[in-house]
């Protein structure tokens, strides 16, 4: 910590101390400490001069506290290592040309911070998780859109591709960039199979970030920049999704490794067994059971009896709460009554 960042410490503690004793001067009750440019860049974590970015004020951290870390869904990272190795191959066969794919970073932002930080000009596609009923978005950036132009209409290699500013993207540059999408969707789709079947779908293809509203702007979703190379060329593809997106897999990204819900736990299968044999279960004797009419029984007061029909002979129901479990016969033993089970209640042959 810096010795300003020391003295504003200082300061802001002498304050706060100051409000809690009642402000200490009474002559200046409405005297208050103004804050410097400075001090205000201080506070907010803005203008360090250390450039480590590392670093953070307290206020950041409390706001980005709230924003759920891609960290704590470990099987995303497995997943998008999939992706990567998928779309290696799949574009080497759609562009006929060597394609290296990597993962630049996966981090977690919120969409209304990424919108407006979007490279102009790109190109955005939302496309639709049919299964999981929401929405994704996909961008692709200038130098990838002429990339691919480029690389599909025969351009020679070792040139790189000519980007023309100020004039929109043609039609055949908005189709060829479709079908590269809809073979990163299918690829996606390969990378989510082995913990859910879902098809991503192409919705549309927009090129201004206000029209791709996929999400509230408050809301956290991953995102996960793909660096894809061509030889001399190349660009980058973001992938933004919602962590509402997620939602229906979220517990399947919870796990360390594929397949990790098929694991068990023998401990604690022993420690459960062991703990329900020693559960307390209350067992109800049936002696009889009657079906009168409800105007008899708000007649009924003390003294009134009710005349069971079971023999003294016969045997009687043990059940817990509605579920029967023996019959049994009543008796008594020394002087308190008794019961002793005969059968299971719906087999034929004795209780053990």
């Amino acid at each position: 910590m810096s010795e300003e960042e020391d003295d504003l410490a200082a300061a802001w503690g002498a304050a706060i101390e100051d409000a809690a004793t009642g402000g200490g001067d009474a002559a200046e009750p409405d005297a208050a400490r103004v804050l410097n440019q400075a001090e205000i860049d201080s506070l907010m974590g803005f203008g360090d001069g250390d450039g480590d970015g590392n670093k953070k004020s307290g206020i950041e951290r409390i706001i980005s506290s709230g924003l759920v870390s891609y960290e704590r869904l470990p099987m995303l990272e497995i997943i998008f290592d999939r992706l990567v190795r998928v779309m290696s191959t799949s574009l080497r066969n759609f562009t006929s040309d060597n394609v290296e794919v990597s993962i630049d970073s996966i981090a977690s932002q919120r969409f209304g911070d990424y919108l407006n930080g979007v490279p102009l000009p790109a190109m955005l596609a939302v496309f639709k998780c049919r299964e999981w009923d929401n929405y994704g978005m996909i961008v692709v950036d200038s130098a990838m859109i002429y990339s691919v132009v480029d690389v599909l209409l025969g351009g020679r290699r070792g040139t790189s591709a000519m980007r023309v500013e100020g004039r929109p993207y043609t039609t055949i540059e908005r189709t060829l960039v479709e079908r590269l999408l809809r073979v990163v969707l299918e690829d996606m789709g390969e990378a989510f199979r082995p913990i859910s079947d879902v098809t991503f779908e192409f919705d549309r293809l927009e090129v201004n970030p206000r029209f791709a509203m996929i999400s509230r702007l408050s809301n956290a979703c991953v995102l996960a920049r793909l660096r894809v190379d061509m030889e001399d060329r190349g660009g980058n593809i973001e992938l933004l999704i919602p962590y509402a997106t997620l939602e229906p897999v979220r517990e399947m990204l919870l796990q360390q490794f594929m397949g990790e819900k098929f694991g068990r736990d023998s401990i604690w299968e022993t420690h459960l067994a062991e703990e329900l044999r020693h559960t307390r279960v209350a067992l109800d004797v049936v002696l009889d059971q009657q079906v009168m009419p409800l105007s008899v029984m708000l007649a009924l007061k003390p003294g009134d009896r009710i005349t069971l029909s079971t023999p003294p002979n016969m045997p009687v129901k043990l059940q817990c709460g509605n579920v029967p479990l023996f019959t049994a016969e009543l008796g008594r033993v020394e002087d308190r009554p008794a019961v002793r089970v005969l059968e299971e209640s719906g087999s034929m042959g004795p209780a053990p």
